[in-house]
């Protein structure tokens, strides 16, 4: 959550850091602003609500002209969404501006200190600890680098921080510990930010920065340093994709052009998995075969949408590897002292690669000397750079807050995981694993079949504009599909919704039933008899309680025909890989939905993309 901008160089510093909140919007935000340095002064504005609202005031009252400023988008922690409590906070003298992500856990103490010397606080933050302790410090003689790192020194929590000092026009400092930030090199400029997407117009070319570490951007470079002012060499990277990646292309929403774009996204995930004969090769992997085959427990720790992909991978990993697997949320993990041994493997699946909960999970799990795998989008980032080994997703930017083409490429990469173990254990034969290989080959061309069809889901959600609730049923694999289903609603239409497991009925559930309820039901293949027919059982029992019951069902499945009152037909899949077409359709509905409903689909109200504190 949160974005973040800093830029020094040649060009208007207003226009490239408004730019580039623009094209973090989609991490979630209630408020946004910029700070200027304009000859020996700090220059800005700052408002509560969308980025709109500050470029509306920026016009009606112009900035000067500057090369040197830093701008934020905020999502409130410590305080309400207020113009006051919006970033970037000043010192006293208003020579320092800061803007935050994260949160200081001791910021009461340092409040109070800072108040018992006579400084006087503007608003609710914590933020604004940080802007007057750096104040002090150059005040005293300190250059703002200097001043950063003693002030982070005294800092606890999970913190990005980028400052600038009124009198020091030529430069722009930040630093980072559990929150994310990267730095965009360019020529004559430099760029940082949460995401390389608000730079990505001007250079694809920037240094992920490591945990503790302090970087000083300058027009003609860049300096990184731990927090104790010892030097580091920070990494380059390269970023292999373009800004037309991040915009829209022609649809209402990002989000449904990520929808949209899963046929590619699988595809992309796949790419170089696998050799001619369908035997893996996942060289980013650096875990061992020794290491693999030690192997005696797995664990998979995620939130929100990344968990009920990990609820998939459950079912895939134990069917293939025979391996014990649990999956847990990660903001649950440590708290409740998990059993962690050497030949534990934990895998934490994360989209940012920046989630805090998931990152404290995988501390927790390194620190009893377990194995850690990170299923991530996103190269560099915090998550993957602390894992024994990493599978990225190759998904490419993701704008819409709502996870599609994420959760995804997250089934594919735990596909890939699951079958790797399975090669590497020998618990499948090689023709096995071919066959399931060729068949990941085909659901891109099967995901496009359901995009294709796209207009009869469009037109069940106007059906349902004025439904109040709405419940999804699965068995099996199909399970969270219907948990996915169900938070999709939520998140973006705004209405209650819960997915089950079909079998939970019985035992509670039924009595949500009640007439024209809209229930979706995601039926197995037919391959799986035993769980086809309990589902088609637990169908009857809603629709005979007056609930419209709309079937997710593969193509040629005419049983269902009695007990359906609308029908969307899936490509024909096996078990364990049906979810990749069956989410598609309730993808489709919740964007549909939220749009006639008049929604804000990409940003949905309260949410952040990436969530970068406990």
């Amino acid at each position: 959550m949160c974005g973040i901008v800093g830029y020094v160089g040649e060009r208007s510093a207003e226009r490239v850091v408004i730019d580039g909140l623009r094209r973090l919007e989609y991490r979630g935000y209630d408020s946004a602003g910029v700070a200027l340095v304009h000859e020996g002064t700090l220059v800005g504005d700052k408002k509560a609500g969308k980025l709109a609202n500050l470029v509306k005031a920026l016009d009606e009252t112009p900035l000067p002209e500057t090369t040197t400023g830093i701008g934020h988008t905020r999502w409130a922690t410590h305080g309400p969404p207020t113009d006051g409590n919006a970033h970037p906070h000043l010192g006293t003298e208003r020579r320092v501006g800061v803007v935050h992500n994260g949160i200081i856990e001791n910021f009461a103490h340092l409040r109070g200190e800072l108040e018992a010397e006579g400084v006087t606080m503007s608003s609710d933050t914590d933020t604004e600890v940080a802007a007057h302790l750096l104040e002090r410090e150059v005040r005293g003689g300190a250059t703002l680098t200097q001043a950063m790192q003693a002030v982070c020194r005294r800092l606890e929590g999970a913190f990005t921080l980028v400052a600038v000092d009124a009198e020091d026009a030529d430069r722009v400092v930040a630093a980072r510990r559990n929150s994310p930030l990267v730095v965009g090199v360019g020529q004559g400029e430099n760029f940082l930010a949460s995401d390389v997407a608000a730079f990505i117009e001007h250079t694809r070319d920037a240094l992920e920065l490591g945990q503790d570490q302090v970087v000083t951007i300058t027009a003609e470079g860049v300096e990184v340093t731990d927090f104790d002012g010892v030097a580091v060499e920070p990494t380059a990277f390269h970023v292999d994709w373009d800004l037309s990646a991040a915009e829209k292309d022609g649809f209402d929403w990002f989000m449904r052009k990520e929808i949209f774009e899963q046929p590619r996204a699988i595809a992309d995930s796949l790419l170089g998995r696998h050799d001619e004969a369908g035997r893996l090769q996942l060289d980013e992997l650096r875990m061992s075969v020794e290491d693999l085959r030690s192997v005696d427990k797995i664990i998979i720790t995620a939130c929100g949408t990344a968990f009920y992909a990990g609820l998939v991978a459950k079912y895939a990993i134990e069917h293939w590897t025979r391996i014990p697997c649990e999956v847990e949320l990660a903001h649950e993990f440590r708290y409740r002292d998990p059993i962690l041994t050497r030949d534990t493997l934990v895998v934490a699946i994360s989209q940012s690669g920046e989630t805090a909960d998931t990152l404290m999970a995988i501390r927790h799990a390194r620190e009893q000397h377990s194995k850690v795998l990170a299923i991530c989008n996103t190269n560099g980032a915090t998550i993957p750079r602390e894992s024994d080994a990493v599978i990225y997703t190759h998904a490419g930017p993701e704008i819409g807050v709502a996870s599609t083409k994420g959760f995804m490429t997250q089934l594919i990469a735990c596909y890939l995981l699951g079958l790797y173990l399975a090669q590497v254990r020998g618990t499948k034969y090689a023709e096995e694993i071919r066959d399931v290989v060729e068949e990941l080959a085909q659901m891109p061309d099967r995901v496009a079949t359901m995009l294709e069809r796209c207009d009869e889901v469009y037109e069940l959600a106007r059906e349902l504009e004025d439904a109040g609730s709405v419940l999804f049923l699965g068995r099996h694999a199909g399970f969270p599909v219907a948990l996915e289903g169900a938070l999709k609603l939520k998140e973006l239409a705004y209405i209650h919704a819960e997915g089950f497991a079909a079998g939970e009925l019985k035992h509670g559930p039924i009595a949500l039933i009640e007439k024209d309820l809209p229930v979706f039901c995601v039926i197995p293949p037919r391959g799986r008899d035993f769980l086809h027919d309990k589902m088609l059982s637990g169908i009857q029992e809603v629709r005979a309680r007056g609930a419209r019951t709309i079937v997710v069902v593969e193509e040629g499945d005419d049983t269902v025909v009695p007990y359906a009152d609308t029908i969307i037909r899936i490509p024909v899949s096996s078990t364990l890989l049906q979810p990749l077409a069956a989410v598609v359709p309730l993808q489709l509905f919740a964007c549909e939905l939220a749009t006639v409903k008049g929604h804000d689909v990409d940003q949905p109200r309260n949410l952040a993309k990436s969530v970068t504190v406990e």
